[in-house]
């Protein structure tokens, strides 16, 4: 419907045709009151297919006159047109129209607004607008527009704009969507009827508040008879009771979601929806078996699997947890059971060990239960189960068996080789019952004792035993099977050797006694006491030896407690006389056979104060030795560390040398000596070494000329100097001149230059010894000797005997 707005008192009214919409929108349209208005009392007439807009009449007075506005009326504003029209021709919307249109053409219609010349165009004089596209709901509901007009030559606004509506009218053209799809539900097994698993919502882009399009009702296309879904809502609920998880877990349930409340012609989606069904505890634990044979060997240690089992429990997790337990049984306390954390299995374990021959099977009643129970399932239980296990023992070759676990035997010590000590029993515990043979392992008896007899078992000594020496022997008997696997077994055997009365007493300590020179006659000097080192109490008796019996220094008392006290007989003792005396005394004890010793007392004589303070115990000479005091010392020493200061300080000094500042006239250096091993080039060798160096002469008369800048005096050249002739007499005068040309020549380089002296001087018996010249004199010297001295005279063989060859061959030449 549309509704036009009063927009006050005006001399024009525009009106706004709707071609056709009122039959499609199925709308009465009011007619109008007067020029185009409502009823004031809202009754609707028919429409007379225009809109009319009222202009404000605007009233100008003076200056400072208020204007006025006039009530406004509702009017029709408010269009519809058809979505998705895909006719030929554009859709006509409405017609725009002015009272002051009097047709001449002078009036222009303007459209602006949401899509104005793009979607809605308008024909400038006549009105009339025009949807030019075709239009969707569900990407733009309505389009707000102004419309007005305007004088054509002017363009002046002929009444003000008004603005209207234009809504697209809703088709069904979009199917309903499952957003969310596909889904995925859990619901526990075994649940009621009409349990709620989940809820799906479709979407419908249709116009929820026209028509039908957008009305949705589910229904189950793929699922049935398990589930169902409510048409309105689309909440999914179990259809069959028991659903079992064991049976089958999961479901693919489909589902249609349709519009137009689900009649024909209306538009439908699908979704999926996976619904897995979760455990819960309606299965109890089931042994596969009633009964489960095992067996043990009895040669198994305490803890070793014996065998395993277990209960089946299809249901998950702790609801398919199963706990074992003995309940009965003749082998309860013969083995255990437990429970591995990783299987499940029931493991069972011998806990002691069994013995073929005493019992060779046992029998168990195992329970299986399972510890998490549910409420609701109770009544279909019991959740437990019960199996027999029925052990049996095998037979093993077991190692024989001592009688005892460990022996203990007596020995007399010194008794003879070949005294029986023990006797050790093993037997075969075994059906066989093999005979047993017995050694002693050697490591448990390394110097060899002991024997046994490998038949019975008996142990005898080898040697004599000594009590003092080793009190008790440890020792290792093993007992061997005869036949089957050889298999041994080794018992402890611990002998003690016991105690005669073999060793003679001694006396307890062997310290001397120190007696004083002034003792009193009666005086005891020592109490002296006696050991055995025989086991047995023993009760001493002390003598003195026979042979001192009637001595006149010293005498004894048997104190009757094993002690006797010495006393001396006389005064007198005297260091310088006999400063040590030696007492025996005979010892007895009271064994069988009685043993006695004759022990020697030693007595030293010692000097002593007035108070009977032993001083000094030795004999000490007349003579003193000199001795020096410690003043004397220190100076003697004091003495000896100044004389070795002397003695270093004169050798420090003498080895102190001055190294002269300048160079004295008989340390000046002419040449410059070089050795080397490499062999003389001859004539031609020109680059060896500098032969010598002349220094400045000047230098010995204590003129030392600077020689690293230019003179500045310039020296005449003297007359003569031009070099002098082969046969010139004076050689001194020849060195002395080029001297002074070298030193007055102002281009001469700073420092010493080689000088040349060809000339060698004339009268020597020895002639020359150069070869400078030798190039141009003739010799008829044959130097064809030098290729026989080897190659270190190679290069001056070459030199001198390849020249006389081209001499000779060029003489010839010439000759010729």
């Amino acid at each position: 419907m549309a509704m036009l707005k009063r927009q006050g008192l005006g001399l024009m009214r525009v009106f706004l045709v709707l071609v056709g919409v009122s039959a499609l929108c199925s709308v009465a349209l009011g007619t109008r009151k007067g020029n185009g208005s409502l009823d004031h009392r809202g009754h609707r007439h028919r429409h007379s297919g225009h809109m009319s807009l009222r202009k404000h009449k605007q009233r100008t007075g003076k200056e400072g006159q208020v204007l006025h506005r006039s009530k406004r009326g509702w009017v029709w504003n408010q269009f519809f047109v058809i979505e998705e029209y895909t006719g030929p021709d554009p859709v006509l919307v409405g017609r725009l129209h002015s009272d002051v249109d009097s047709g001449n053409g002078n009036i222009k219609y303007i459209l602006s607004g949401e899509g104005a010349g793009t979607i809605f165009v308008i024909d400038d004089k006549t009105g009339n607008i025009h949807a030019t596209k075709t239009l969707d709901r569900e990407e733009q509901a309505q389009y707000t527009l102004t419309a007005q007009a305007v004088d054509r030559d002017t363009n002046k606004p002929l009444e003000p704009p008004s603005e209207f509506i234009v809504k697209v009218q809703d088709i069904n053209d979009n199917p309903p969507e499952f957003l969310h799809g596909p889904y995925y539900a859990r619901v526990p097994e075994m649940s009621n009827v009409g349990t709620s698993v989940m809820q799906v919502t479709a979407t419908d882009a249709d116009d929820p508040t026209y028509g039908n399009s957008a009305r949705l009702v589910y229904s189950i296309l793929q699922g049935q008879p398990y589930f169902s879904v409510e048409p309105q809502t689309g909440i999914i609920r179990t259809a069959l009771p028991n659903m079992d998880r064991e049976a089958r877990q999961e479901y693919d349930v489909v589902i249609q979601a349709k519009d137009m409340g689900g009649h024909m012609g209306g538009l439908s989606g699908t979704t999926e929806v996976k619904i897995t069904l979760t455990d819960v505890n309606d299965n109890p634990p089931k042994f596969p078996q009633s009964v489960y044979p095992m067996s043990v060997s009895e040669d198994k240690v305490p803890g070793e699997e014996v065998g395993r089992l277990k209960a089946k429990d299809p249901d998950l997790g702790d609801n398919g947890l199963v706990n074992y337990r003995l309940i009965d049984g003749d082998g309860i306390n013969v083995f255990e059971l437990t429970t591995d954390s990783e299987t499940r299995e029931a493991v069972i374990k011998l806990k002691k060990p069994v013995d073929f021959e005493t019992k060779r099977s046992y029998t168990l009643k195992v329970e299986g239960s399972n510890p998490h129970l549910d409420p609701q399932f109770l009544a279909w239980g019991p959740y437990k189960d019960e199996a027999t296990i029925k052990i049996s023992v095998e037979d093993a070759d077991e190692p024989p068996v001592f009688i005892a676990p460990s022996y203990t035997f007596e020995v007399e010590e010194n008794a003879p080789e070949g005294t029986m000590v023990g006797r050790v029993h093993a037997k075969d515990t075994d059906v066989a019952n093999n005979p047993v043979r017995y050694m002693i392992p050697r490591y448990t008896d390394v110097e060899q004792f002991f024997s046994v007899n490998s038949e019975d078992g008996m142990i005898t000594t080898k040697r004599p035993l000594d009590r003092e020496t080793q009190a008790w022997h440890n020792i290792s008997v093993s007992a061997t099977e005869i036949g089957g696997h050889h298999q041994d077994t080794k018992v402890r055997v611990n002998i003690k050797v016991k105690d005669v009365n073999d060793n003679a007493p001694e006396f307890a300590t062997n310290n001397e006694v120190l007696m004083c020179e002034t003792v009193a006659p009666l005086k005891v000097i020592e109490t002296v006491s006696a050991v055995d080192k025989d086991e047995m109490r023993q009760h001493f008796t002390f003598s003195l030896a026979p042979e001192v019996v009637h001595n006149k220094n010293f005498s004894l008392t048997d104190n009757r407690d094993s002690t006797a006290s010495i006393f001396v007989l006389r005064k007198g003792f005297s260091r310088l006389t006999q400063d040590v005396y030696y007492l025996p005394i005979e010892i007895n004890d009271n064994g069988f056979p009685a043993m006695s010793s004759t022990n020697t007392l030693t007595i030293r004589v010692c000097s002593c104060d007035s108070r009977d303070t032993i001083l000094s115990c030795n004999v000490e000479p007349y003579v003193l030795p000199a001795g020096l005091s410690t003043g004397a010392l220190i100076a003697i020493l004091a003495c000896i560390v100044i004389l070795l200061a002397i003695v270093v300080l004169f050798v420090a000094l003498r080895r102190q040398k001055k190294e002269p500042l300048i160079v004295f006239e008989e340390e000046d250096i002419r040449e410059n000596i070089i050795t080397y091993d490499d062999e003389g080039g001859g004539e031609e060798d020109t680059e060896a070494f500098d032969i010598a160096t002349l220094q400045n002469p000047d230098g010995a008369n204590g003129f030392l000329p600077r020689k690293d800048i230019k003179p500045e005096l310039q020296y005449p050249l003297r007359p003569g100097g031009g070099r002098p002739a082969a046969n010139s007499v004076d050689v001194d005068d020849f060195i002395k001149t080029r001297i002074a040309e070298a030193d007055s020549d102002p281009t001469a380089p700073p420092y010493d230059s080689i000088q040349i002296y060809g000339y060698e001087g004339r009268g020597s018996l020895a002639g020359s010894l150069s070869s400078l010249e030798s190039v141009t004199t003739e010799s008829d010297l044959d130097y064809d000797y030098l290729q026989s001295w080897g190659p270190r005279f190679k290069k001056l063989a070459d030199l001198y005997g390849t020249k006389d060859c081209s001499m000779n061959d060029g003489d010839d030449g010439e000759d010729s």
